[in-house]
């Protein structure tokens, strides 16, 4: 099932959504955080009419989440230019993931300034350059040329083009949010051992209200700046097809290892 399929089983206005995560969306034993936070996103957008653009999220990864969940999403306050919206998911565990949500009107500033270093792009992908993972584990509804990660390369950072195979139709906003979390964390380049890592929360910024990109790519970078007992820390950003950054991102991941 994709991700289209997944987000149009939400009813507008409800209160409260079932949803059975596939095992094709799995990353071990949970749900890949993207998906989980894009299911969040739905909920919220549809949770009452007429919400302004996504501006800003809150996401915390408080535990596993797979097959049958429920997806709750109920308004904290709504002002005449911002909305919060609180955004539960919940398994069989109990609470797997809560969010905050901003939605919030765009209105004239003084202030039109951008500081977000371009990284060197490398080309979009060609159809004789791409992969996808294995259909067990969510980068099996992804593409992306060459390997994602080697470990022992002392690199803090990752970076690479990415896309659903099944891309068309998309909300771009729920689109970035589910693929924004696809590299590993870029601590991971550091390690020489091979151990385990866990996402623990993301605070996303969206720079526009209207992503989009050519033919479902959008590059993903991510760079961490301090990793130590048992945490790192790092900045993440969504560039289009254009060179243009969608998206900026911090991430705290617990590394056992």
């Amino acid at each position: 099932m994709n991700l289209a399929s997944l987000l149009a089983q939400f009813e507008p206005g409800a209160a409260s959504h079932k949803i059975s995560i596939p095992a094709t969306w799995h990353q071990g034993r949970t749900s890949y955080g993207g998906l989980s936070s894009a299911l969040a996103y739905q909920a919220a957008k549809l949770s009452t009419e007429d919400l302004p653009p996504l501006q800003s999220a809150q996401i915390a990864f408080v535990g596993p989440l797979a097959g049958d969940v429920e997806v709750q999403a109920n308004i904290l306050r709504r002002g005449k230019n911002t909305a919060f919206i609180k955004a539960d998911i919940m398994g069989a565990d109990g609470i797997g993931l809560t969010c905050t949500f901003i939605f919030m009107n765009r209105r004239q500033s003084h202030l039109d300034y951008i500081n977000i270093a371009q990284p060197e792009f490398p080309p979009l992908p060609t159809a004789d350059n791409v992969h996808s993972g294995p259909p067990e584990f969510f980068t099996g509804h992804m593409q992306y040329p060459d390997k994602r990660l080697e470990l022992g390369l002392a690199t803090n950072r990752l970076a690479s083009w990415h896309r659903f195979t099944e891309h068309d139709g998309l909300d771009h906003i729920a689109e970035l949010i589910c693929i924004g979390d696809a590299l590993p964390p870029s601590a991971m380049g550091l390690m020489t051992e091979k151990g385990m890592v866990s996402s623990m929360n993301w605070q996303i910024n969206m720079l526009t209200d209207t992503p989009t990109t050519e033919d479902g790519w959008w590059y993903l970078s991510s760079e961490t700046h301090h990793a130590a007992n048992g945490a790192s820390s790092q900045y993440m950003t969504a560039w289009n097809s254009r060179g243009e950054a969608v998206l900026t991102g911090m991430q705290s991941v617990a590394i056992f290892a």
